[in-house]
């Protein structure tokens, strides 16, 4: 008898499992044709619902094989239209995104053009302004990392900031790249929505933005590492940033964006990191450089992210020259 009932859980768990993936097959594919791009959001919707009707239809209702298989010819169609989708680089950009930073690299001195520096008067009020910025490998001394929290919860986005000895900090934002018409969507980022860009700025416009315009909480953390490996860490951002210069990739919510590829380039610096669900949970993510001993452990946790928080720092610095500064200048004081 428990024979016969363990076999029936599991026939029932194969055939609930199969019921599923059908289902998410489904979903998936009207949300493929959604997000396409074809022109007319009519046509998609049209498009979309007529699919996952006739999908339910042939997969469930239909005991016909012929129009199973008239199904799974039609997937197939979807499919290879999906996999014609390819990341563009002539798009009309926003203009926060609108310029890819290219990096030159000869011996110990790196140019970076254009690093955005924008004179904000709100969110939507700028004035667009590139630099070029000079540095020397041999000056690069640190890496801190900033989370920062659009609306209160376990996802947030992060960056990091490169330090020098002789220069102001150069920041690189891993983001999506938005359209004109476009604000940034997690679910769209799953259908090829977004291109990728490696945002590259002074602190007083990627972080100042973030703190002094939009609203966002941010946190400043100094990450414990050698120049050396903050040296390779920095070369692994330049060739990226020069490879996106050159041939654009999709931004993707779950295998291309900001910490993934933060942990992905940390581990091929250092020693690896196995999956955590804060790689995700990117809003806890200093909790888990905490308890990995790459932050400050000289005090708990708690009292460190109090610390962390530079708000009322940057507000206070707005666009000054010393920006960079004076977001640190509590790093070194106990809460």
């Amino acid at each position: 008898m428990r024979l016969y009932r363990t076999r029936s859980a599991l026939r029932w768990l194969a055939h609930a499992t199969g019921h599923l993936i059908l289902a998410l097959l489904i979903i998936w594919s009207a949300l493929a044709i959604w997000f396409s791009p074809l022109p007319s959001a009519a046509l998609r919707l049209t498009i979309a619902i007529a699919f996952a009707a006739f999908g339910i239809w042939a997969l469930w209702l239909s005991r016909s094989r012929r129009v199973w298989l008239v199904f799974a010819a039609l997937f197939g169609v979807l499919l290879i239209g999906w996999s014609a989708i390819q990341p563009r680089m002539d798009r009309d950009w926003r203009p926060e995104v609108a310029v890819l930073p290219r990096a030159y690299i000869s011996g110990d001195n790196v140019r970076i053009v254009g690093v955005r520096d924008f004179e904000y008067r709100s969110v939507d009020d700028f004035t667009p302004r590139y630099r070029e910025r000079d540095v020397q490998l041999s000056h690069l001394t640190g890496v801190d990392f900033f989370i920062s929290y659009w609306m209160p919860g376990p996802v947030g986005h992060t960056f990091l900031s490169f330090i020098f000895d002789d220069a102001e900090p150069i920041s690189i934002s891993i983001e999506a790249r938005p359209e004109t018409h476009e604000g940034f969507s997690p679910l769209g980022s799953l259908f090829k929505q977004f291109e990728l860009i490696y945002v590259v700025g002074e602190e007083r416009d990627i972080v100042g933005v973030r703190t002094n315009y939009r609203g966002e909480d941010v946190y400043l953390y100094r990450i414990n590492t050698t120049p050396e490996n903050a040296r390779r860490l920095f070369l692994i951002y330049l060739k990226r940033i020069n490879e996106l210069a050159g041939r654009a990739e999709f931004y993707h919510l779950l295998s291309n964006n900001c910490t993934l590829n933060i942990v992905r380039y940390a581990n091929a610096v250092g020693p690896g990191s196995r999956f955590d669900i804060r790689h995700y949970l990117n809003g806890l993510f200093d909790s888990y450089l905490y308890q990995r001993q790459l932050l400050d452990g000289s005090m708990p946790f708690d009292a460190l992210r109090r610390r962390a928080r530079i708000n009322e720092a940057a507000q206070a610095a707005d666009s000054a020259e010393d920006f960079s500064e004076r977001i640190r200048a509590q790093l070194g004081k106990r809460s």
